[in-house]
C-alpha cells in the first residue's frame, strides 16, 4: 500500500519550484532555531536549477547551513554534466555559501571507491534530502538495471555505468536517515512515472525513498490523473 503523503501541485516547473524552494527554506529556519544548524543534500538535474535560484533568493542564515550532493557523474570539475556545477554557480556562489559547509563528492579522485567511503564519513542525517524522478523510475543515482545499488550496506556508493557515466551516489540506506524527502518532480514525461511511484509500485528504484517523509512539489503536466 503506497503511505500516505503530502502533494503540492502548481501551475508551472518555476512556480513548483519557488513552493519547494520556500518549504525547504522554512524547516532551515526551524531547524537552525532548534538544532543551530540546516543539513540538506540535493541532486541534480535541470529543474533542481529552478529550485536552486528560488531557494538563493530566500533570507537565511547560510553560515549555519551545510550542503551536500545525492550524486554526481563521474567527470572532470567544471563539465557540464556535473551536477556540482549548478549548485555551486545557481545557489551556493550567489548566497556565498562557507566553504567548509560545503560538502561535494570527490568524483575525480584516483580511487573512487575510496572516495565513496571517505564521502560516506560525513554523512550523519539530513534535515531533508531533495530528490527527483526519471521517467524511467530511477532517483538520486539508482539505475534500474543495477538492483544491487539499492541494498548496499554503505551509505555511498559508485554505479556502472549508467547514461554515459558511473555515478556516486547516496544510498536508500542514507537518505533513510533524514527527516524528509522533498520531492521536485515536474513535466508531463514525468507523469506515468509519478503515478507509479504515488501507487505504490515497487519496482521502482525511487519506492525505496517514498515514505511516510515524503513531501512532493510538483506541476499540473507531472499530476497523475
Amino acid at each position: 500500500m503506497a503511505p500516505a503523503v503530502d502533494l503540492s501541485v502548481s501551475t508551472d516547473p518555476s512556480e513548483a519550484a519557488s513552493a519547494a524552494a520556500a518549504h525547504i527554506a522554512h524547516a532551515a529556519r526551524s531547524a537552525i532555531a532548534k538544532r543551530g544548524e540546516f543539513r540538506v543534500a540535493f541532486s541534480g538535474g535541470t529543474t533542481p536549477t529552478l529550485l536552486f535560484r528560488a531557494l538563493a533568493l530566500e533570507s537565511l542564515d547560510w553560515p549555519l547551513v551545510h550542503v551536500w550532493q545525492v550524486d554526481e557523474r563521474v567527470a572532470p570539475d567544471g563539465d557540464p554534466v556535473r551536477n556540482a556545477l549548478d549548485l555551486q554557480t545557481e545557489l551556493l556562489q550567489p548566497v556565498h555559501a562557507v566553504p567548509r559547509n560545503i560538502h561535494l563528492m570527490d568524483v575525480t579522485a584516483t580511487d573512487l571507491d575510496a572516495a565513496a567511503t571517505r564521502y560516506a564519513a560525513t554523512v550523519d542525517g539530513f534535515d531533508i534530502v531533495h530528490l527527483g524522478l526519471g521517467d524511467d523510475g530511477h532517483t538520486a543515482s539508482w539505475p534500474p538495471d543495477q538492483p544491487a545499488v539499492l541494498d548496499v550496506e554503505a551509505l555511498v556508493t559508485m554505479t556502472a555505468p549508467f547514461r554515459n557515466h558511473r555515478r556516486m551516489t547516496l544510498t536508500p540506506r542514507a537518505v533513510g536517515r533524514a527527516r524528509q524527502v522533498l520531492w521536485l518532480v515536474c513535466g508531463a514525461d514525468k507523469q506515468a512515472a509519478l503515478a507509479r511511484l504515488m501507487a505504490g509500485d515497487a519496482s521502482q528504484p525511487a519506492h525505496r525513498a517514498f515514505d511516510h517523509r515524503s513531501m512532493i512539489f510538483t506541476d499540473r503536466a507531472a499530476t497523475p490523473t
